[in-house]
This record gives structure tokens, C-alpha cells and sequence, in this order.
């Protein structure tokens, strides 16, 4: 039942106390659970999951002498679970998940006498002992929920059981041995935790085995490789992302069955086996970030000849084992007709790639970068018309393009950079109209066709470090494309971003046609030999954020206009002929004295006027004003009119502020979740009483919430203030902080959700910059501060050190209180406090969601930070930095969600820039979001 209705359930509903079946699930009915649902005696399934219930489980409903089914799950349910519920001997089903329930998970004291029992709990608790008392239990699931320390031993009593699923929560400890007991299994999951320890043997001699994930946990030591250990009926192994070593024991190829085996992110070592190929039904082969090897004696990858046998395979994985050396064998166009993917990067493969990979027509994503192939590119490659990702770059590949590589109609991404390529770039990759990326860089190219203007969607451009001479085409300016409907507002205008140039010996002068190129970001001529003036025409280009003609033979005068007030010297050095502002490090430029002079003969009366009307109304307002002039901010709107609420109101709605209702604890106060008399679900921020800046934090939010309102800001309900106590309520935010979201192992969010996130904080925080008269700085800008209500829309909250500007566009803060990590260079410092702090701040926080990396992990220090971890890595190997999960998608989204996060990244760097002058304002990042967002949903509707 799905019909949308709220508020309580009506009385007249305790009449029909005939009825077998409610479904009252997916509305919005809220309050209390009515008791008398304990007279349905007849009742047998009550679903009222979905909902807003509140209050405690009623003690009624253990008093269902029929009842089969119960689902409470997804409301607001808390307290513990009524003891009585053992009364429930025919229940069958039990749901309680997603609701605030505490205590531990069941009192398991009462056998039940049917076959299935579901818990759906979000509680943090430990699974109990008990558990094995459940002797008829077929199916039992704990999955996402918070739930702690070790499986216990006595689950390996339940010997009917068919299915565990304890994943993703944040179980720990050893797995027990008992657990080979259950000779019924079928699926076994217990991935996404904290287990450390072996894998007991016994797990893989369950002959009834249809899937085993033990992923992302902690796991060490080898896998069993005793003889007779077997896998029948096996479909999917998943053992990715632990710490597990040793060879690959022999079994594994005798599970017959198998279609997928996931060994990524070990440091498995040893030989890759030849005898992967009795696994006839595989389709997905993941071997990569190891330690693996191939055989001495072959010249040849054998592993791959084997796999030749595996029909149906999709995709083939094996990247990062330095280990594996030899050559590709002619074989490789033997694998299946229905690879899609295969991916054999940073192994060490020498020799020249095989025309026979031509053969694999279904292929779209191949990856043979960062190895040691020679020879040319295979004409073949031409062949494969569903590819749509190739990088070959960094290895020793001679010789030019080849023409055949034109007909990839489909072809979004081209790697070539770090080879030995040379020759003109190729006219026909002007007819690619599908490319995005174009890196063809660090070789030896030699000119630039001018067809290559008709790549109208083309976003990255990357040509430095060639041998490329010549003009550039003079119609370069034609880069630019329009997508989707053109409506009123020219929505969806795309155009090049990034255009890098540098490192060649390109002559002429700089076409005055870039002025054409408006979203260009990223313009780099530097290290050629390119003369003449820099075209005061781009001073149009309101993005062009990054410029260097550095090293040229360029002369006269440096434009002054637009952003290039913003550029430094750097962008303009090796030029002895430029002249501008000293500043830049250059000649100032001679002027005209004859056109000075009849210049002043008109400018400096006007001036004499000016000065002494401004003189004349500076007094006359000075005169007026002299007895009401206020500062700055007393000048601010008065609080709005809050309902007060009462210290007792707060204590009652928070259980007098018990542990069980902390949401979390900050530098200046506790966060507490409460409920109203009127049902409303609150939080409460109570500022620490023995700390002088806790309670001026408090003021500082009262005066910058006080005249601001934005969807994105954690809205201030009411405030409790007196000599002793201060607290401020704040509407609750259920999906809790994005801190909690990236760093959870219970949760998950995918490119689109994070996408999402940042452009809601972006939009508050350009109305926090631009909005309104006087600039809110924040100040501390960091996941733990965003947070997500239902809907998963993004909030910022936490004003508790934030600035109110006044008519300067900064001011001097002299004790740092921002997060480390977070903090400008000049905030952290000098306590510069202004929005370009906030913007960096942005960037740093961008780099995180997307990487799940803090600034302050250990991995960062010195010598690295995430900003330079982020920036080393692109844009060749975006997928090095970025989160692993958000691209273990299928491999068509895999390619829009590189491309997005790369876009994202990239924006994230120049928020993130040392110079505070040289980041962009807030304005600017809503308008690159936005557009990214829209190139990544058109990306991902056509998969």
C-alpha cells in the first residue's frame, strides 16, 4: 500500500479487529504505534514499515497468537525490543531495520519453531551468543546496520541455514571455524566489516556454496591449498580489498561454476595460473594491485592462452602486478568475443601489441598504459568500433598514428602520451566528433592539423612536449560545441576547457580568434617560439583561469583587463620584449608625451570639478549623521522573532540529554537528537558552560543566522539562552553528517550523490559570498559540517567561528581556530580571514568526497598533501586517487564517472590555489558544476 497518507492512524481502524492482513507501508502515518493492534488475534502479517511511527515497539503486539509476518522497519522506533516477542512462536518474519532502536538485538532466550527470521536492525550492538539456540533458522540477515564485535561461534549450530548476510556493518575479530559447518549454505556475506585473522578452511568445503563475499575487511594470511578442497557450485568469489598473500591455491580453478572472482587489492604473489581456463563460465577476471607473476620459463603471458578457453568472458582485469613480465601472445585475440574490458596496466609487458587484438569486437575500454611495449600501434585497434576508451600512453611505442584509429566513431578517450611517436598528427581525428580527452603529449609530433577544430565537444587537449612547429590553425577558434536543445536561456553551452601547447616549436603569433574559446579555463603556449602581441581579445575570456605564454619571443604591451589583473609573473617570463605593470616583472611601456599632455588638458579640470562636489557632500552628510552612525554590524537586522523554548522543554525532548540522543561533540558544544510534545524531531547544540568561547560561538551564530535563509543552511528552529545555559534548535538532519557517509563502511554514495552534495554547498556558500549586503565568511568548511537530511539534500551548519564582513573584502583574525587541513595558507598563516579562505577550504573538501581521502591522512605529510597527491595524478591516472568504489561500476558508467570526476577534480585544484587571487569565486564554481553535471548525466544515458 503506497497512497501517501499521514498523520495518525485513525481510531476507528481498532473496529476491524477481524482482519489477517494490514499493509499500511511507504506513508507518511506518524506518533505512536496504537496498542490496539494487540486484539487482532486473527492478524497474521502487520506491515507498517515506511512510515514516521515514533515512542517505543508496543508490548501488545507480542500477544498475536497467529501472527507470521512483522515489518516496523524504516520509521522512528526506539527503546529496546519488547522481551515478550519470544511469545510470537508462529512468527516467520521479523523486520525492525532502520529505526533507533537500542539495547541489544534480541533477547534470543526462546526457540522459534519456524524457518525464517530476518533482522533489518540499525542499532550498535553485538550479535549475541544466543543466536545458536535458532536451531531451525534458515535465512538470517544483519546487513547494514552498526552492529559490532565477532561472529560467535554458536552460529555454527544452525545447521539448516541457507543464508547469511552480515555485510556492511562493523563486525570484527576472527571468522569462526564453525561456520563450515553449515553444509546448507548457499550464500554467505560478510563483506564491508572489520574481520581480521585467516579464512578458515572449512568455508571453502561447503559443497553448497553458490557465493562467498568476504571483501573489504581486514583479512590476512594465505588461502587454504589443502588437496580435496572444492567449490562445485560456486558462481561468485569475493575476496577484494584485504590483506591476504601467498600464491593462488589450485582449488579455486576446480570450482567449475565459477562466473566471477574478485582477488583485487591483495598481495597475492606467485604465478598467475594456467588453469584459470577450466572455469568455463567465468566472466569476470579481477587480478589487479598484487603481486603476482607470470611464468619464468614463458616468453609469453601463458596465463592469457588459458583464458582463451573461458567463452564467456566480459571482463579481464590484471593491472598493477609489476611482476608480471613477458610479452602478450597472439592468443590474446582468441579470448572471448564478449570481452568488454580488459585492463592490464603498470605490469611490465614488453614486446610490440598483437594486430590479433583486433579481433576482439565487443571491447570499448583497453588499457595497456605505464608499460614497456615497442613497435608501432596495431593498425587493428581501427577495427574494434565499440571502444570508446584507449590509453597506450607511457611505454616506447614508435612510429605515427595510424589512420585506422579514425574510424572509432565511438572513441571518447585517446591516450598517447610518453611515447615515441612522431610525424603529423593525423587530419582524420578532426572527423572524431566523439572525443572529450586528447592527450597526446611528451612525443615527438610534428605539426597541428587544422581539422582538428571541427572537435567541437572536445574538453581536454593535451599536445606540451612535442616537436610541433609551424602556425596554429587560424580557425582554432571554432572549438566550441552546443548541446541538447537550445532554448531561451542558451542552456547547455559547451566549449573547450583546457588547452595545453607548451613545449614545442610552434611560431606566429597568438590567433586573435581565442577570444572565440569562452569556457576555455586552461590556456598553456609556453616554451615555443610563438611572436608578435598577446591579443588584448582575451581579455573576453571571463574562465581562463590558468595562462602562460612563458618563454616565447612575444612583444609589447600585457593586457590589463579581465582576469589578467589576476595572472603573476610566471605566466609572462622569457618574453624581453613584453612591457606592463612592475608587478609582472616587466618594462613599463612607453606613452605618447603629446597625447598625454592634450589628454590632461580635458581630464584635469573634470577632476578639480569632481573632488570639490565629493567635498561639498562628504560634509553635508558627515553633518547629519555625526549623532547615529552605528558600526557596521549593529546595523544588522534584529533576530527574528524565535519561539523561545525552555530549558525543561529542551531536557524533557532529549531525555534529560542522555547518551543514547548524542548525535556528536565539538570543539564549543554536544549535539543532541530530541522530539517535541508536538512529535517534531529536533537537534540540540548546547554550548559548553566552562568555556568563555563556547558561549561566544554562540553569539556568533545568533548574529550570522540571524538575517540569512538559504534551502542549503541548517535552519535554526529556535534558541534556549540564559547566564548558565545556551542551546540552539536546529532542524534534525536524518542521513547525519557527509562525514559519516564517506567514512562509514555502512554507507555508500555514487558520483551522482556526491556530485549532488557539492553543488548544494557550493550554492549555500554563494549565497553566504554574494547573497546580501555584508559577505558571510564560514570558516571552517569540512565534511563533519555538512550534513544530509532525508532526501539526501546537503545543509551547512556550524557558524560557530565564522566571519561577518564589512565594507573590505577580508579582515585579520589573530587566533586560528579553522581545522587543520582545511585552512588557506593565509588563514593559517597571517589570520587573513575572507571568501577566497572559504573557496579553498571547497577545494580541499571537493578532493576528499571524491577520493575519500582526509588532508590529514597518514599518507600525506612533508613531502605529499592531497592537494599534490591529486594534482601528480592527473589527468592520466585519475583512477589512482579516486575513491575505488565509486568506479567498480559497469564499465560504461565507469567511463562518464571518470570523465565527471577527472572535470571535478581538476575544479577542485583551482579552488584549492596557494595565491588567494588566483582562485575563483563561488559564482563561477555553480556555473562549472552545473555544466559537468549536465555532461555527466548526458554521459550516462547513453549507456
Amino acid at each position: 500500500m503506497n497512497n501517501s497518507f499521514q498523520g495518525l492512524l485513525p481510531n476507528h481502524l481498532a473496529n476491524l479487529h477481524r482482519l489477517k492482513f494490514i499493509n499500511l507501508g511507504n506513508n507518511k502515518f506518524g506518533g505512536e504505534i496504537p496498542s490496539w493492534f494487540g486484539s487482532f488475534t486473527r492478524l497474521q502479517n502487520l506491515y507498517l514499515f515506511g512510515n514516521n511511527f515514533t515512542g517505543l515497539i508496543p508490548s501488545s503486539l507480542c500477544h498475536l497468537p497467529k501472527l507470521e509476518s512483522l515489518n516496523l522497519g524504516n520509521n522512528n522506533l526506539r527503546g529496546q525490543i519488547p522481551v515478550k516477542i519470544g511469545n510470537l512462536s508462529t512468527l516467520k518474519s521479523l523486520h525492525l531495520g532502520t529505526n533507533q532502536l537500542s539495547g541489544s538485538i534480541f533477547p534470543l532466550q526462546f526457540i522459534f519453531e519456524d524457518i525464517f527470521l530476518q533482522f533489518l536492525l540499525t542499532n550498535n550492538c553485538q550479535i549475541p551468543g544466543t543466536i545458536g539456540d535458532l536451531l531451525n533458522l534458515e535465512r538470517l540477515r544483519f546487513s547494514e546496520n552498526n552492529l559490532t564485535g565477532p561472529v560467535p561461534s554458536s552460529i555454527g549450530n544452525l545447521t539448516f541455514l541457507s543464508y547469511i548476510d552480515f555485510s556492511s556493518n562493523s563486525l570484527s575479530g576472527a571468522l569462526p571455524f564453525q561456520i563450515g559447518n553449515l553444509q546448507n549454505l548457499e550464500i554467505l556475506s560478510l563483506g564491508n566489516n572489520s574481520f581480521s585473522g585467516s579464512i578458515p578452511p572449512p568455508i571453502f568445503n561447503i559443497s553448497t556454496a553458490l557465493m562467498i563475499w568476504l571483501g573489504f575487511n581486514q583479512l590476512s594470511g594465505q588461502l587454504p591449498s589443502t588437496a580435496g578442497l572444492g567449490l562445485p557450485k560456486l558462481e561468485g568469489l569475493y575476496i577484494e580489498l584485504n590483506e591476504l598473500s601467498g600464491p593462488i591455491p589450485t582449488f579455486i580453478s576446480n570450482a567449475s561454476n565459477l562466473i566471477f572472482l574478485q582477488l583485487t587489492n591483495n598481495s597475492f604473489s606467485g604465478t598467475v595460473p594456467d588453469t584459470f581456463g577450466n572455469l568455463k563460465y567465468l566472466q569476470r577476471l579481477d587480478l589487479g594491485h598484487n603481486n603476482l607473476s607470470s611464468k619464468p620459463s614463458s616468453p609469453v603471458l601463458s596465463f592469457l592462452s588459458s583464458l582463451t578457453s573461458c567463452k564467456s568472458l566480459e571482463v579481464l582485469i590484471f593491472d598493477d602486478n609489476p611482476l608480471i613480465t613477458g610479452e602478450l601472445p597472439v592468443s590474446v585475440g582468441n579470448l572471448s568475443a564478449s570481452l568488454t574490458l580488459f585492463y592490464a596496466s603498470h605490469c611490465n609487458i614488453k614486446g610490440s601489441i598483437p594486430g590479433e587484438i583486433g579481433n576482439l569486437s565487443k571491447l570499448f575500454w583497453l588499457g595497456l598504459d605505464h608499460n614497456d611495449f615497442t613497435g608501432t600501434i596495431p593498425a587493428t585497434l581501427g577495427s574494434l568500433r565499440e571502444l570508446q576508451d584507449v590509453d597506450l600512453g607511457s611505454n616506447k611505442l614508435e612510429g605515427s598514428i595510424p589512420s585506422e584509429l579514425c574510424h572509432l566513431e565511438r572513441l571518447a578517450y585517446l591516450t598517447l602520451t610518453d611515447n615515441k611517436l612522431f610525424g603529423p598528427i593525423p587530419e582524420c581525428l578532426g572527423d572524431m566528433v566523439s572525443l572529450r580527452n586528447l592527450f597526446l603529449g611528451s612525443n615527438n609530433f610534428t605539426s597541428i592539423p587544422s581539422t582538428l577544430t571541427r572537435l567541437d565537444g572536445i574538453l581536454f587537449l593535451e599536445l606540451s612536449s612535442n616537436s610541433l612547429n609551424g602556425s596554429l590553425p587560424t580557425d582554432i577558434g571554432n572549438w566550441k560545441s552546443f548541446s541538447g536543445a537550445i532554448s531561451s536561456s542558451i542552456a547547455d553551452l559547451m566549449h573547450l576547457t583546457h588547452l595545453s601547447l607548451s613545449g614545442n616549436m610552434l611560431q606566429g603569433s597568438i590567433p586573435a580568434s581565442f577570444d572565440e574559446l569562452i569556457s576555455l579555463e586552461y590556456l598553456d603556449q609556453s616554451r615555443n617560439n610563438l611572436s608578435g602581441m598577446i591579443p588584448k581579445s582575451l581579455e573576453k575570456l571571463q574562465n581562463l583561469k590558468h595562462f602562460n605564454v612563458s618563454f616565447n619571443r612575444l612583444q609589447g604591451e600585457i593586457p590589463s583587463r579581465g582576469l589578467f589583473g589576476n595572472y603573476s609573473s610566471q605566466s609572462f617570463i622569457g618574453n624581453e620584449d613584453l612591457c606592463g605593470p612592475s608587478r609582472l616583472q616587466v618594462p613599463p611601456c612607453k606613452t605618447d608625451p603629446s597625447k598625454s599632455a592634450n589628454l590632461l588638458k580635458y581630464i584635469l579640470p573634470a577632476i578639480g570639478s569632481v573632488i570639490l562636489v565629493s567635498f561639498a557632500v562628504f560634509i553635508l552628510l558627515r553633518s547629519r549623521n555625526t549623532k547615529t552612525e552605528l558600526p557596521i554590524q549593529e546595523n544588522l537586522p534584529p533576530l527574528p522573532e524565535w519561539r523561545r523554548i525552555s530549558y525543561h522543554d529542551l531536557a524533557q525532548a532529549t531525555d534529560g540529554f542522555s547518551d543514547s540522543n548524542l548525535l556528536g561533540v565539538g570543539s564549543f558544544g554536544s549535539v543532541y537528537k530530541g522530539t517535541l510534545s508536538t512529535g517534531m524531531t529536533i537537534a540540540v547544540k548546547v554550548f559548553h558552560v566552562n568555556q568563555d568561547r563556547a558561549f561566544k560561538s554562540f553569539d556568533i551564530e545568533c548574529e550570522v543566522l540571524r538575517n540569512i535563509r538559504h534551502r542549503n543552511l541548517v535552519k535554526i528552529i529556535s534558541s534556549c539562552s540564559n547566564v548558565e545555559f545556551k542551546a540552539l534548535v536546529l532542524e534534525f538532519m536524518s542521513n547525519g553528517s557527509l562525514e559519516k557517509w564517506l567514512y562509514s563502511d555502512n554507507h555508500f554514495l555514487n558520483v551522482l550523490q556526491r556530485l549532488n552534495i557539492v553543488i548544494d554547498i557550493v550554492l549555500a556558500l554563494e549565497y553566504l559570498h554574494h547573497g546580501h549586503t555584508l559577505p558571510v565568511v564560514h570558516c571552517d568548511i569540512k565534511p563533519n559540517n555538512i550534513l544530509l537530511d532525508t532526501d539526501m539534500i546537503a545543509h551547512l551548519g556550524d557558524f560557530g567561528i565564522a566571519k561577518l564582513l564589512g565594507e573590505e573584502d577580508a579582515m585579520i583574525q589573530t587566533k586560528t581556530l579553522a581545522t587543520i587541513g582545511y585552512m588557506s595558507p593565509e588563514y593559517g598563516s597571517e589570520g587573513i580571514v575572507s571568501t577566497k579562505g572559504d573557496v579553498y577550504s571547497f577545494g580541499i573538501l571537493v578532493m576528499e568526497t571524491f577520493t575519500r581521502k582526509k588532508p590529514t591522512d597518514d599518507m600525506f605529510g612533508e613531502e605529499m598533501s592531497l592537494k599534490r597527491w591529486v594534482k601528480e595524478s592527473l589527468p592520466s591516472s585519475v583512477v589512482d586517487v579516486v575513491d575505488s568504489k565509486l568506479l567498480n561500476t559497469r564499465e560504461r558508467e565507469g567511463l562518464a564517472a571518470k570523465d565527471c570526476i577527472l572535470s571535478i577534480l581538476q575544479l577542485a585544484l583551482e579552488c584549492s590555489a596557494e595565491v588567494a587571487e588566483e582562485r575563483i569565486d563561488m559564482e563561477e564554481v555553480v556555473a562549472r558544476l552545473k555544466k559537468i553535471k549536465t555532461m555527466y548525466l548526458r554521459g550516462t544515458e547513453q549507456v
